[in-house]
């Protein structure tokens, strides 16, 4: 089996090159940029299955570069900023990234983040499912494709997206609790920020799914309880 590729975006070398000998001692593959411009140049080379990336570089920005990156790939995205701002954490996981560390980090945090996201990813891409798909109204998910279409339009999810909306499609009208939509789909207790981190992939999947993301069809908040899909 090929070794997972990470690539490790930043302009701190020291970071770049202390990530990638720890990773490489995980067994994983590491590719290194020092910009946004280089990832995306890297991201055309290579198959790269998980990225992390810095905010604050010079050429082209993290934020910038995860929007131009998300036009095209699903990949896992691991934002690490010394941004720390709650504001700065919504506008990443808003823009499309999977996850968000604080600088100065724990390395061990962040292998775990990895592997979790790293294994979300994978199964997506790996498992042998029936060929049953779940219809609701305009949509339809294939459960063995991992593709949601609209009106027959496929609609482009990340893989975090994938797995919210293939447990809450899976249980039409059920309602979850944000604790128990993070427990499942990213395999771990609750952490800190849990429920905003859940509440941000929410909207976000509203604005790809709903007409009018304000008024919900589909995906609807059940208040101080959770979130649940509605059995049309």
């Amino acid at each position: 089996m090929d070794k997972e590729c990470i690539l490790v975006v930043d302009d701190d070398k020291d970071i770049v090159h202390t990530l990638k000998i720890q990773l490489e001692r995980e067994n994983y593959q590491v590719l290194c940029a020092y910009d946004g411009r280089e990832a995306l140049a890297l991201l055309t080379q290579y198959q790269v299955h998980l990225l992390i990336i810095d905010i604050m570089m010079p050429q082209m920005d993290g934020f910038s570069a995860i929007m131009k990156i998300r036009e095209k790939q699903n990949i896992p995205i691991l934002i690490m900023s010394a941004k720390s701002e709650e504001s700065d954490k919504i506008l990443g996981l808003s823009i499309g990234a999977d996850d968000y560390i604080t600088k100065p980090f724990h390395y061990k945090e962040v292998l775990a983040r990895i592997k979790s996201q790293l294994r979300r990813y994978m199964q997506l891409g790996g498992i042998q499912a029936s060929c049953d798909s779940v219809q609701i109204g305009r949509l339809c998910y294939d459960f063995s494709s991992h593709v949601l279409t609209a009106d027959g339009e496929i609609i482009k999810l990340t893989s975090t997206e994938t797995k919210i909306i293939e447990l809450l499609m899976s249980n039409p009208g059920k309602i979850f609790s944000a604790e128990e939509i993070y427990a499942k789909v990213w395999q771990e207790p609750i952490a800190y920020s849990g429920e905003k981190t859940v509440m941000v992939h929410i909207r976000r999947i509203r604005e790809k799914i709903e007409i009018n993301p304000g008024e919900p069809e589909y995906l609807k908040v059940v208040w101080g309880i959770g979130y649940k899909f509605e059995n049309k």
